[in-house]
């Protein structure tokens, strides 16, 4: 195996060879058995398929009844996730929930509504061109986060929604051992609607063990005139309390813009890089979406931030207000948090119910 794992490649050493094995889950192939793709008698896509028989796309996709959790992958490690690739109408993307378990533990390391998880979690498409997450047109939802595992890994999808959705899926992965350093991958999704006045936004908290925060999604709606984006984002690690060792400038240097995102002169200017973007700007249409919302996003993929025992991150929310004074802002704000840990992690806080998820 000349020391490559088969975990993943670069164009580095993408000409090595590598005894592991790719698999891949979908509406085709439930299990990923070798062999065993394109055998469907029903589905999705029997009626269409019915003048041409089993292999023509009988089972493209699948529909989840109102309550029901789907897994869209049920593997036997060790291996690792390399690539998930799915889609569904937007105005679920808030009610269908992600959850990802590692090693048959209880709970889920990735609990994130759907929409959220892939940056965009305003239940209205847009293109997203980064490096870990790829959306394309027209809601192409694409995951290159690399998820390890060493016995079992689960991922499912709950519906939350009163009606049916469907949904298509695929799920690729490889076999192959996992080196004894590599951490587990988790996600967390958290939402302050409204945030309290002079409050700070928790992206998150109660994180034990030792790994690597690698990345923030931010859904900010702003409920004020003016510029909103003062504040600092906050890292506590390893027993800081008060104050913590770092801390940002502003909300727009943190997602890696400047003066207020504002180009050209009187806009906003949208943008999507590997590491950094706000893809997304709606604006109000003076009748029905009266508030400015945003999507913006920062991968630590160069740049993770490594905490040996402990990790909290929060965010503050300022405008201005007279005689250039800050002004503490009371803006709905839903945020997804990445990074990778060693097991066993603490569990995530309790989703909302669907109100609570809502976008309003």
């Amino acid at each position: 195996m000349n020391g490559f794992n088969g975990l993943g490649l670069h164009l580095g050493n993408l000409h090595l060879l590598s005894d592991a094995k790719t698999r891949s889950t979908s509406a085709e192939n439930f299990d990923g058995a070798k062999g065993r793709g394109g055998m469907a008698t029903e589905g999705t896509g029997a009626g269409c398929a019915r003048d041409l028989g089993v292999g023509w796309k009988v089972s493209p996709s699948v529909e989840l009844q109102p309550g029901a959790t789907f897994a869209m992958a049920d593997i036997d490690g060790p291996g690792a996730i390399q690539h998930i690739w799915l889609t569904c109408s937007p105005n679920n993307w808030r009610n269908l929930i992600l959850r990802f378990y590692w090693d048959g533990e209880a709970e889920p390391s990735v609990e994130v509504p759907l929409g959220d998880f892939f940056c965009n979690g305003w239940c209205e498409r847009s293109n997203v061109n980064s490096l870990p997450i790829a959306v394309n047109p027209a809601g192409g939802m694409n995951s290159y986060w690399t998820m390890p595992f060493r016995k079992h890994a689960r991922l499912t999808v709950e519906n939350r929604s009163v009606k049916p959705v469907i949904l298509y899926y695929q799920v690729t992965y490889t076999l192959t051992d996992v080196p004894d350093d590599a951490a587990y991958f988790h996600a967390q999704w958290r939402r302050s609607n409204p945030l309290p006045y002079k409050d700070v936004h928790t992206l998150l908290d109660g994180v034990t063990g030792k790994g690597h925060y690698v990345g923030t999604y931010i859904a900010w709606q702003v409920n004020n005139t003016g510029w909103w984006g003062e504040g600092e984002i906050k890292f506590f690690l390893d027993g800081d309390k008060e104050y913590p060792t770092i801390c940002g400038t502003g909300t727009e240097d943190y997602f890696g813009g400047a003066w207020n995102f504002e180009h050209p002169y009187g806009e906003y200017g949208s943008f999507s890089t590997a590491y950094l973007g706000m893809p997304q700007v709606i604006k109000p249409d003076g009748l029905y979406k009266s508030q400015q919302r945003f999507g913006m996003y920062r991968w630590h993929v160069m740049d993770p931030i490594r905490f040996e025992s402990d990790l909290r991150v929060t965010i503050q929310a300022l405008g201005w207000r007279s005689e250039g004074r800050y002004l503490p802002l009371q803006d709905d704000i839903a945020s997804v948090s990445y990074w990778y840990q060693s097991e066993p992690h603490a569990p995530h806080p309790a989703l909302p119910d669907p109100d609570g998820l809502e976008v309003i």
